[in-house]
């Protein structure tokens, strides 16, 4: 009897020890390592408290209990280590003012011209880009005449997909476009300065026409449509897609 009384007492005591010791060793825990079949982490940090804290007066992200709280880059990854990054100062916008551009009856050899503004909020550390492309030329319903993309005022002003020249003549025909404002390409030099769209059916790739490496909110930039077309253009109705691509970047 005394055997079995013994070895009684000597299990309800490795029991509480062993609980003992689990409670100790969450308590001093500060990082863990996490698995699956498609990642490992070694030593996840189990941070105290952290978040957004804000009154009238002031604002404040913080992390409370963790070692090295930012954003840490090499080549082939990114960490971002705190709280502060489960969550964008703003979301990501992108807006067009006109979605349906109409130049109306055109008159030979008297350009013709319409504005939308672009509208992009970025938080990405990393900046944004906008791109542009038709989705081929402007052409009649039935797609047997095109009024060409334009080369500006050709010469040593022909402009390219990716490069902006002077357009000013009243001879000089054909559909392009402008960009003034905020985080545009540099070869926009002022209003007069224009180049083609890149055409998907031509296999062309997009052109950037709005990019930053920074935060912003409310960026804008003008863009203006111009058509020119010459007397022996085949009268009808004309039309393309203009297809804009706007993407944070990570």
């Amino acid at each position: 009897m005394k055997k079995i009384v013994f070895f009684v007492v000597l299990f309800y005591i490795f029991i509480i020890l062993r609980y003992i010791f689990a409670w100790k060793l969450i308590k001093a825990g500060y990082a863990i390592d996490m698995e699956s079949s498609l990642y490992k982490i070694k030593f996840g940090t189990i941070d105290i408290a952290g978040g957004k804290k804000q009154s009238s007066n002031y604002s404040l992200s913080d992390s409370i209990g963790q070692t090295a709280a930012n954003q840490f880059n090499s080549s082939g990854y990114i960490i971002k280590a705190g709280f502060q990054y489960l969550y964008s100062l703003y979301p990501f916008i992108f807006s067009v003012s006109q979605t349906r551009i109409n130049f109306g009856t055109i008159i030979p050899n008297n350009p013709q011209t319409q504005q939308a503004i672009l509208n992009v909020s970025n938080s990405s550390a990393y900046g944004y880009q906008v791109t542009v492309i038709e989705e081929g030329p402007m052409r009649t319903l039935n797609g047997s005449n095109i009024i060409p993309d334009t080369i500006c005022d050709g010469g040593t002003n022909t402009c390219t997909e990716t490069l902006a020249k002077l357009w000013t003549l009243n001879s000089a025909y054909g559909f392009g476009y402008n960009m003034s404002g905020n985080d545009i390409p540099s070869d926009f030099i002022n209003t007069n300065y224009f180049r083609p769209f890149p055409d998907r059916l031509s296999n062309e790739n997009p052109a950037l026409i709005m990019t930053s490496n920074n935060v912003g909110k409310n960026r804008q930039a003008t863009i203006t449509f111009k058509i020119n077309v010459s007397p022996i253009q085949p009268a009808g109705s004309y039309q393309t897609i203009i297809n804009f691509v706007a993407t944070p970047r990570f």
